[in-house]
């Protein structure tokens, strides 16, 4: 019998070649985005902390104690936030029709794992992130963002995960980023607390490094859409239903009675815009993963440690007027040299030159 030929036709796959490069650059778009939209959710959240009640809480005349303004309010706020973005989450999910494959992916082993996940990074992380941006403004940000490179080093640790001399190379670059940023605190005229903020910071992104890795197992077996929304409502409740009335009993303060005012003041529309831009920033992650790669998404995402201190000099220091948002010129160069070092450790950056000749060949 002869052997069949295969004729391959030069223009289908010039055509295939061009539909992924524009499926890819559509999926890096996407991934920039949940970046930008994680700094609207760091800058509305803040934003609604400095509202209504809120001011009243922060005040000196508030009969708080001490501990109640650091932690027992940053939980509230990371409580409140998350809350609204499980509301977001499930909505969503309703009228998309998929509540019910949400219900029935909670009870499986990677719904668990999804939930232990979130219970890490949700009122471990999300506290420690609201705690940090108190106290050090949006210098916490880049900081934060040095969850990939701790996310890396955990996954070799516990998982046996590559890391070769590139991602070693690119994670000395984020710690370089974040001592850049921490030097700024070593000055005569800093803010009270700074470095303590800049510590909590760092607290938030072993947190969520943590989260990324257990995480990866979940979001393998589970559609992103339904795996967000189980990590969006078990922050949720987590945060309010156990650290909210566990700091509230420490502080000796009604917890409900803060947790209803918290949720009745006018100020709860910027807790739901920050809860919509938290659910962006995460669905619009995942979404950028599947289009244009895990690597190149991840750090797409990571650009957030220059797009959160922008986006909060933009709503609070410039439309609101709020002081003390603008960030000095060497940790606007440490976000930026942070994000190099983000794009080190995820991908070699000589692969995209040679995807782009490919490409055009």
């Amino acid at each position: 019998m002869g052997r069949a030929t295969v004729m391959v036709n030069p223009a289908a796959v010039a055509a295939k070649r061009k539909l992924a490069s524009s499926f890819r650059r559509k999926g890096i778009m996407v991934a920039l985005f949940s970046g930008l939209a994680y700094g609207f959710y760091t800058a509305f959240m803040t934003l609604g902390m400095s509202k209504g009640v809120w001011v009243e809480w922060y005040g000196e005349n508030s009969g708080l104690s001490s501990f109640a303004v650091l932690y027992l309010l940053g939980a509230l706020g990371a409580a409140t936030t998350d809350s609204c973005s499980a509301i977001w989450a499930m909505s969503i999910a309703t009228v998309r029709g998929r509540f019910g494959d949400f219900l029935r992916c909670i009870k499986t082993k990677p719904g668990m794992v999804m939930v232990c996940a979130a219970i890490i990074g949700g009122p471990l992380a999300s506290t420690a992130y609201v705690v940090g941006l108190q106290m050090a403004g949006s210098l916490v940000v880049p900081i934060a963002a040095l969850c990939p490179a701790i996310g890396a080093i955990l996954g070799r640790v516990w998982f046996k995960q590559e890391l070769n001399p590139r991602m070693l190379l690119g994670i000395a670059i984020c710690f370089l980023a974040s001592f850049m940023i921490g030097s700024t605190g070593l000055g005569d005229n800093v803010p009270d607390n700074l470095l303590l903020g800049l510590f909590f910071g760092f607290i938030a992104a072993l947190a969520w490094g943590i989260e990324g890795c257990v995480c990866g197992y979940g979001t393998s077996m589970i559609d992103p859409e339904i795996g967000i929304t189980i990590r969006q409502v078990t922050a949720g409740i987590s945060n309010l239903f156990i650290l909210v009335p566990v700091f509230a009993i420490i502080a000796k303060v009604d917890a409900v009675g803060m947790v209803i005012q918290s949720f009745t003041d006018p100020s709860i529309i910027w807790f739901a815009l920050a809860g919509l831009s938290a659910y962006a920033a995460f669905m619009y992650w995942y979404k950028g993963n599947a289009m244009c790669g895990a690597a190149l998404g991840m750090s797409c995402n990571g650009t957030f440690s220059f797009w959160g201190p922008f986006v909060c000099w933009i709503v609070l220091g410039v439309v609101f007027g709020f002081e003390g948002w603008n960030m000095p010129a060497i940790a606007w160069a440490a976000a930026v040299v942070m994000v190099i070092g983000i794009f080190i450790i995820a991908m070699n950056p000589m692969e995209l030159f040679k995807k782009t000749n490919e490409e055009v060949a």
